[in-house]
């Protein structure tokens, strides 16, 4: 049963209002998007109550996947190859969202493997230089996620790829809302801190609308590719966060981000895996 701190945000999960301010806030919070105050419960001067607000997640993922998606669509229809449209897809995405999550991976990988206490993980985590491990995490990632969304869009198509792009960014939020809830704060000062720890009802929710795109996107990979997609992506955000308790006792931001990119790989290669 819910606590009673935990009742008022979740009866306000579903409340139309609250859902619209919920997603601008949090696609202010995860992207660059200038996003105007939509109505009497969005504060934009505010950061979002995730509480509550986490339950949206799926949904802003979405909108801030877009305009990158469709940069790639658009290339597609060029005679640029495949992993050339990935690419600029990707250069739109990154700076959309100020390479957020893409820093907290490399963040995650230097402090887990750059130090042998956790204290000093926490330490190098919040250093914003990156170092040799952030590095090599990064160019892998991207490397990787180029060519997924190019062998995508090979097989099934700029639709198909754009489709199943949308699913995994989607889903990958999803994991990371349900890591959130699972992990202690591993600093008091860090993220949990500041804007709360995700409900039980806004991971379910977050949970389920993740689940859209992966219906819709059932049309063009079948039940097998998209079931594994989704297996794949639940399992990265296990990994990261077996991870994370063993180097630092707890998620941060960062581990978060880390948990979204992990997430979103797993998902491009779960849809890639079958034929």
């Amino acid at each position: 049963m819910p606590s009673a701190d935990d009742r008022p945000a979740l009866t306000a999960i579903w409340t139309p209002g609250r859902l619209l301010a919920d997603v601008a806030a949090t696609l202010r919070f995860f992207s660059r998007i200038a996003v105007p105050a939509v109505n009497r419960h969005d504060d934009p001067a505010r950061l979002p109550d995730f509480r509550r607000a986490a339950a949206v997640a799926p949904v802003s993922a979405i909108v801030i996947a877009l305009p990158g998606i469709t940069v790639f669509w658009l290339a597609l229809q060029t005679a640029l190859p495949a992993s050339v449209a990935a690419l600029f897809g990707l250069a739109v995405g990154i700076a959309l969202t100020g390479a957020l999550h893409e820093d907290g991976l490399a963040d995650v990988a230097d402090g887990f493997f750059g130090a042998g206490r956790p204290e000093r993980r926490l330490e190098i985590m919040k250093d914003s230089r990156i170092g040799a491990f952030g590095t090599l995490a990064l160019i892998s990632a991207l490397g990787l996620k180029t060519l997924l969304v190019a062998t995508l869009a090979l097989r099934y198509g700029g639709g198909g790829a754009a489709l199943g792009w949308l699913a995994a960014e989607s889903g990958s939020r999803a994991a990371f809302v349900a890591v959130w809830k699972a992990l202690p704060p591993a600093r008091p000062d860090g993220l949990a801190a500041k804007c709360g720890t995700p409900t039980r009802r806004a991971v379910d929710f977050a949970a389920a609308l993740a689940l859209l795109p992966f219906a819709a996107a059932l049309s063009v990979y079948g039940p097998a590719a998209v079931t594994l997609a989704i297996v794949a992506q639940a399992a990265a955000g296990v990994a990261v966060a077996r991870l994370a308790i063993a180097k630092i006792g707890g998620q941060t931001g960062d581990v978060l981000g880390a948990t979204q990119q992990a997430s979103c790989l797993a998902g491009l290669t779960g849809l890639c895996i079958l034929v």
